[in-house]
């Protein structure tokens, strides 16, 4: 018998790997990134301007849901935070936003944009925001956050009036 070449068949060709979504920044298996639920408070709160009417202690309670679902590079989700306002009137804002991470470099760091109903500005308070005159009024939020590990800080900005730095937690 002489040597015989043998020719690879197709089945013992190995599949040709197709690019994955797997190298994208939003595929790593990181918690920012797989949990869905976060709940944050607020730590401190500076007024542009401030007055002798306003309290710096928002006793923020905010839970948050993640879709798992982007668009634009980004995450959709939506919210709701149970907070005083500025003069110590308890008010609620119910939101959709946006979270990005736009350094595939620094995934830790995301910017978000939050737009909703924010109520809870009555009395002499009621101008203070724009388009209350019914006792709701639109608001949008921008913020810029940085996670370690599980837990999170935000830098709030709200309106041309102030800022708020948030600490929270993601949960799967």
């Amino acid at each position: 018998m002489g040597s015989a070449s043998v020719a690879p068949s197709i089945a013992q060709t190995p599949a040709p790997v197709a690019p994955a979504a797997e190298s994208s920044p939003w595929s790593a298996r990181e918690p920012w990134r797989t949990d869905r639920f976060y709940l944050q408070t607020s730590v401190a709160t500076r007024h542009f301007s401030p007055s002798p009417d306003h309290v710096n202690n928002q006793k923020l309670v905010n839970a948050e849901w993640r879709f798992n679902s982007f668009a634009a590079s980004g995450q959709w989700l939506a919210g709701a935070a149970l907070f005083d306002n500025s003069f110590g009137q308890s008010s609620q804002y119910v939101y959709g936003g946006w979270l990005v991470r736009p350094f595939e470099g620094l995934q830790p760091l995301y910017f978000k944009i939050t737009a909703g109903a924010l109520h809870g500005y009555k009395g002499q308070y009621k101008d203070k925001i724009p388009f209350n005159s019914s006792g709701v009024a639109p608001a949008i939020l921008p913020s810029m956050g940085y996670c370690f590990n599980r837990v999170c800080s935000e830098l709030v900005l709200f309106g041309g009036a102030g800022m708020m730095l948030t600490l929270g937690v993601t949960l799967p």
